[in-house]
């Protein structure tokens, strides 16, 4: 256990985190189990070590920001002392039995109670457009009409959300841009309150497979679900967008992303937030759209996601008595760990957000790009 910690506070070096420290950043452990299931098991140790109340760190945001501005990953990747230490370390002590958390049903499904406290009014549950925006609301609202704009959405036109959520982008665009819309989810939390929350405006949610649309729109979005398809569906999800959309339409592809190509997620993110999630790279969504798409625009605002997770959190922190009666102590450690350790991912620069406008055969004349 000594030689455990010896190994961690060696990785910690020059990242301004102390074991213990006295910053607001630095962590204070509990249990002294912590260090070797650390080494042992990696992000998923020491995320199900927190929920577990194995440690603590006032400050979380900025612990993640430092940890993952380090590169530590690649610096135990390059140090054959520490792989090794970690190694004996696996082989010297039998890994504890994690506790499995049990949510009730999928991400989405957790209760719409949760995310109406911690999303904006119109439950966008995607990064915010913080250009001139001076709260969430006003972050999500300018998305939304970003995005109606760079697709050049007028009104009478027919529109697709793959992977609708709660309907914030077609109500949204239902209303200021006098446009009808249909949605698919497969969350039956969220298309049951999103159809009560748009019944009056021209918006459809159906609780439908993406792979099973069969008709064509005049132009396509998708905010936040490309996420969730994973790398052998990349080309099949591609090619029912191409279908889906008329021929001079625009399709707006709206994806967290990763600066290289993984085929899986984090370990802790993929047991407790997002299962079989995975972020796409550049490259495997070039080769996606090839032969499919001509790539018309990219636009990061990665930086954002750090400021809507935030807030986010703001929120989920300042509705959580509330929300205590329903939910156990153990899912408000997972859900801050969750909100904080990605806005300290974008906040570092290691995931982007990309807004990739799409046609099916090029925009006549050039398309103009809209920020």
């Amino acid at each position: 256990m000594k030689n455990a910690k010896k190994v961690i506070e060696s990785l910690l070096a020059g990242t301004g985190v102390t074991l213990n420290g006295d910053k607001p950043y630095d962590p204070q452990i509990h249990n002294e189990e912590f260090y070797s299931a650390v080494l042992r098991g990696g992000s998923l140790a020491l995320g199900e070590a927190y929920m577990d109340g194995w440690w603590d760190c006032e400050k979380l945001d900025q612990f993640f920001y430092k940890v993952l501005s380090a590169d530590l990953d690649e610096r135990i990747k390059k140090n054959w002392d520490i792989m090794l230490k970690i190694a004996w370390n696996f082989i010297a002590n039998p890994s504890r039995k994690a506790k499995a958390f049990e949510t009730g049903g999928g991400h989405y499904n957790i209760g719409n109670d949760l995310y109406t406290k911690m999303l904006d009014k119109r439950m966008t549950y995607t990064c915010g457009y913080w250009q001139t925006a001076q709260n969430l609301d006003e972050a999500q609202e300018a998305k939304l009409d970003l995005v109606c704009r760079k697709i050049a959405l007028k009104a009478g036109d027919k529109v697709l959300d793959i992977g609708s959520g709660w309907a914030s982008f077609m109500g949204y665009a239902a209303e200021k841009y006098n446009v009808s819309a249909v949605g698919v989810t497969v969350s039956k939390e969220q298309a049951a309150l999103a159809s009560e929350r748009y019944k009056d405006y021209a918006v459809e949610t159906r609780l439908q497979d993406y792979r099973d649309i069969n008709e064509q729109f005049d132009h396509l979005v998708s905010l936040g679900m490309f996420e969730h398809v994973g790398y052998r569906n990349y080309r099949t999800f591609m090619k029912v967008a191409h279908k889906a959309l008329k021929d001079k339409g625009l399709f707006l592809l709206h994806t967290i992303a990763g600066n290289h190509s993984v085929k899986k997620t984090d370990s802790w993110i993929d047991k407790y937030i997002f299962p079989g999630s995975m972020l796409p790279s550049m490259a495997q969504i070039g080769k996606a759209v090839e032969d499919l798409f001509v790539i018309e625009d990219v636009h990061n605002f990665g930086a954002d996601y750090d400021k809507t997770l935030m807030a986010w959190f703001a929120n989920f922190d300042q509705a959580w008595p509330g929300l205590k009666e329903k939910y156990s102590a153990r899912f408000y450690r997972m859900w801050k760990y969750y909100l904080l350790s990605c806005a300290a991912g974008f906040r570092a620069r290691r995931m982007q957000l990309w807004q990739i406008v799409l046609s099916k055969r090029g925009v006549a004349g050039g398309y103009q790009t809209v920020r």
